[in-house]
């Protein structure tokens, strides 16, 4: 949606992408996989703010995969918002695709962190966006996301032509599934991928459980959808 819109420069998940792979990176997941030359959370920041510089720029990224080197001159030079998602599919989600995932990687601790010390610098809560609110009522929610944000809503990027999402697929070989729903969509759905159930599971069941208060708490400051007035119609 936010790539449809034309206004941004989006990045996918730069952050992550380090976290995994970069120099510097924290994650041991992948050790085999050597870094890119100069590829470290600074070079990325200092391309990040350069370009900035020049035009609006829009990041989407998972919280812990930053946090360490979140200093509060980053955090001011960015307008933050939030998305949440029910934990248990969260939790499902990743699992499916890395069934070693830990809890860091569930990320609702550090998300629920980091909301709350921009609440406390601000005065104020940031933006919250439940994805439920999203699927149920794209549009709507679309819209109340763009007015809490401060940009202008564009019902036009709320739809878009399926086909090769490569600039979202930094995983590398073998991990095309992270995104096979996107490469398909048109626009928002309700996700139609089946899980197994986490009681299989003591681990991923006590991830979910220890995410829930994490949640709730978030979730208790989402905005909620704008519906159509008349002189939108």
């Amino acid at each position: 949606m936010m790539r449809q819109r034309g206004d941004f420069v989006c990045h996918h998940e730069p952050w992550n992408e380090l976290y995994y792979y970069g120099e510097d990176r924290r994650s041991d997941r992948d050790a085999q996989v050597e870094a890119k030359p100069g590829h470290s959370y600074a070079s990325v920041w200092s391309g990040l703010a350069a370009q900035a510089d020049k035009t609006d720029v829009f990041v989407k990224d998972f919280v812990y995969s930053v946090e360490h080197d979140l200093d509060d001159d980053k955090l001011t030079a960015m307008t933050h918002t939030f998305l949440i998602r029910d934990p248990q599919r969260v939790v499902q989600g990743l699992a499916k695709h890395w069934p070693d995932c830990t809890f860091e990687e569930v990320g609702f601790e550090s998300l629920h962190r980091l909301f709350h010390r921009i609440a406390e610098r601000d005065g104020t809560a940031p933006p919250v966006m439940f994805s439920g609110d999203l699927i149920d009522d794209p549009e709507g929610t679309a819209r109340a996301y763009c007015a809490a944000a401060g940009i202008p809503f564009i019902a036009e990027a709320l739809s878009w032509e399926s086909g090769d999402r490569s600039e979202v697929s930094w995983y590398g070989e073998g991990t095309g599934p992270w995104h096979d729903q996107l490469r398909q969509s048109t626009g928002i759905v309700e996700p139609k991928t089946d899980y197994a159930p986490l009681e299989d599971s003591p681990r991923l069941l006590e991830f979910y459980e220890r995410s829930l208060p994490f949640f709730n708490d978030l979730l208790a400051h989402t905005f909620d959808p704008i519906p159509k007035s008349n002189d939108q119609e």
